[in-house]
């Protein structure tokens, strides 16, 4: 099938092309907007501060590279149970499993930025800020670093950050498209009746020597 004829055939079945993406857009946009909660976004931001020697006060991180290996190692232990669990119990909840934990840190610095998604804009700060306490107490406990101070502490957020309502119904609309075309072309595929004299030669394997026109209104 050439350009020229796929663009023929969907001409020719342009309702079902015009249809089927207006409809799974709607669709889309009426569980997005109607069904899907609103999700929020706190951030708090921490510096890790390294911890010294006990020979004379010169730190065990003093390059960028154990910079960064000091603040991988917070980055995971922010994530790990025991920081959550921790928080959890502080916050008088049985799990942070309702909340989403992320961590990202600068590969020349030992800055961390904690980010905590969830559906109550208030809950979702008091979480940030509860797993950068609890994190701070794990870290000098296990040695890891003197301490991991709190630069920005986190504040409600005072609108959503989530759902994407309009990449959902962008991406409902190509889906739409693209099931309208496959369709049109699988009943194109699907239909073996004879409809030229091209596909007469082509099922038949002889020459069309003539042709007879089609009459209207009897004549």
């Amino acid at each position: 099938m050439t350009l020229l004829e796929l663009f023929q055939l969907l001409r020719k079945h342009i309702k079902l092309l015009v249809v089927l993406p207006i409809v799974c857009t709607v669709a889309m946009a009426g569980v997005s907007f109607f069904m899907m909660e609103n999700t929020y976004t706190a951030s708090t931001s921490m510096y890790i501060l390294a911890r010294e020697s006990s020979a004379g006060g010169s730190t065990n991180y003093t390059d960028l590279s154990a910079s960064q290996m000091l603040a991988n190692d917070v980055a995971t232990l922010l994530q790990s149970d025991v920081v959550q669990d921790g928080s959890a119990k502080k916050l008088g909840l049985k799990s942070l499993n309702g909340y989403k934990v992320s961590v990202s840190s600068e590969t020349t610095s030992r800055v961390i930025t904690l980010s905590v998604t969830g559906k109550d804009a208030e809950g979702v700060a008091r979480v940030a800020n509860a797993i950068a306490e609890e994190v701070s107490e794990v870290a000098q406990n296990v040695q890891m670093a003197q301490s991991v101070n709190v630069i920005d502490r986190a504040d409600a957020p005072t609108s959503p950050s989530g759902p994407n309502r309009t990449l959902y119904v962008a991406v409902a609309f190509l889906a739409g498209l693209f099931a309208a075309v496959a369709i049109i072309v699988l009943i194109d595929m699907l239909n073996t009746r004879v409809r030229s004299s091209e596909d007469a030669e082509d099922l038949l394997g002889i020459s069309v020597i003539g042709r007879i026109p089609v009459l209207k209104d009897g004549r």
